[in-house]
């Protein structure tokens, strides 16, 4: 006696590898289209979205109404046959020979997204069930393969991660924009806005380092750049200086650029990405000077002077000269932070860079070389009105071995936004926390 095999399970990704076979895929109703006696749903799962042909004429008549009755993101689980068919998103269809619900929608609650246009407020309250949709299934399988290829880049290239504190004691550039927090019955702390400083203590222990987590940043900036509370990877380089930095940075960005190129032509394309601005991110990157820079700014009449920091609509002036990522160094000292290594040949500027994204999608890193030498940083300190005390950790990584170093940051949802082409970082990452925005 032969005893039937169950349909093997599957994904809707993975559907191409088993045409003419019998299947089972469990998922979500994305959508129902009717035409006569056929159906065709579609089937959700996560992986991608799979067109189902369900005819009257092949199945009980039970199945068929309740495939015709489902509604709006009700959970189900389809067996069928998968098949070739050209017409159809994606190059294959599911032949529905069963269909399981295992939970319907009510229609007199119905599912709050639908196919109609929503205004961005409405759909940022509904965000936990907004990042079903398949515009931001895409954006957020970009910044899966954006994180990975930044560590894959990073643990190739003889890197140690280290994990930094969230909870810091002080600093790392300034106090205005950090968020204190109570803690127990001791001192307050503050989300960190950054793990550089420790990463400096890490990399004089392994030599080269990357810190990759969440930062906190307290400025009241409504912009379409800012975030309050982002992702960042920081590496950090002993014996290191501006040049590497900058030679780091760009082997980063292009490795990152090209693996998104590589695996997710399918994504870029639900979201219309004009991919041959992304083709063109290739070495090297233009270089240029904030001396330079500021001329630049003034020739497209802009009122920009030597001293002042670039905002954004100084960063997307500069970034409309270049078809790539264009690296702008040795920036005034005073718009800096305190621990930013002056140039020997120019004290009043640092040996830093920023990289700016084209398009207009502003810097996506920051950093440079450190100040290694012991009294210079005492009296940054100073200058800066910083609490030594709360710096004394710090300064004896300048007592003990001090050698020259470098780093930079690079922020997640800058690029991805940068990468999508996105007009908005909110979209970046699934629960964005803004100004005004701290729920779902």
């Amino acid at each position: 006696m032969t005893v039937a095999r169950a349909p093997r399970r599957i994904t809707v990704a993975e559907a191409a590898r088993h045409v003419g076979e019998l299947v089972c895929i469990p998922g979500w109703l994305y959508n129902l289209r009717e035409s006569g006696k056929i159906l065709f749903p579609l089937l959700r799962d996560g992986t991608g979205i799979l067109q189902c042909v369900a005819s009257k004429a092949q199945l009980p008549e039970s199945v068929f109404q309740a495939i015709k009755d489902l509604t709006q993101e009700s959970s189900i689980v389809v067996t069928g046959t998968v098949r070739a068919e050209p017409r159809a998103p994606g190059g294959y269809e599911l032949e529905v020979a069963d269909l399981e619900v295992v939970q319907r929608v009510p229609e007199s609650d119905p599912y709050p997204i639908t196919p109609k246009e929503h205004g961005i407020e409405f759909l940022l309250d509904r965000r936990h069930l907004w990042i079903r949709s398949r515009r931001q299934n895409a954006i957020l399988r970009i910044r899966h393969e954006v994180v990975k290829a930044i560590r894959d880049y990073f643990d190739s290239h003889g890197f140690t991660l280290c994990d930094t504190p969230i909870f810091t004691p002080a600093a790392c550039e300034g106090t205005t924009t950090l968020f204190e927090v109570n803690y127990f019955d001791h001192d307050k702390v503050y989300l960190t806005q950054s793990g550089q400083l420790y990463n400096e203590a890490t990399a004089m222990a392994f030599g080269k380092v990357y810190t990759f987590g969440p930062t906190f940043r307290a400025e009241r900036s409504k912009t379409r750049r800012h975030l309050t509370e982002f992702w960042m990877v920081e590496p950090e380089m002993a014996y290191a200086t501006l040049e590497d930095v900058k030679q780091v940075a760009e082997e980063l960005i292009v490795f990152v650029v090209g693996r998104v190129l590589e695996n997710r032509r399918a994504e870029l394309a639900v979201l219309e990405r004009d991919v041959s601005k992304l083709e063109a991110v290739q070495p090297p990157f233009p270089r240029i000077s904030y001396d330079e820079a500021v001329r630049l700014l003034q020739s497209k009449g802009s009122p920009i002077q030597w001293g002042e920091d670039f905002g954004g609509d100084e960063e997307t002036l500069l970034s409309e000269a270049f078809d790539r990522p264009v690296m702008i160094d040795r920036y005034p000292a005073a718009v800096k932070a305190f621990y930013m290594q002056p140039d020997p040949e120019r004290p009043e500027v640092v040996l830093g860079v920023d990289v700016l994204a084209p398009e207009g999608y502003g810097e996506i890193v920051g950093g440079g070389q450190r100040i290694h030498d012991y009294e210079l940083l005492v009296r940054r300190l100073e200058e800066h009105r910083l609490p030594r005390q709360a710096f004394e950790w710090y300064l004896d990584l300048r007592k003990y071995g001090t050698v020259p170093h470098a780093g930079f940051g690079m922020g997640v949802e800058r690029c991805v936004a940068w990468i999508c082409g996105l007009d908005h970082v909110r979209e970046t990452i699934p629960f964005p926390r803004m100004l005004y925005r701290t729920r779902p």
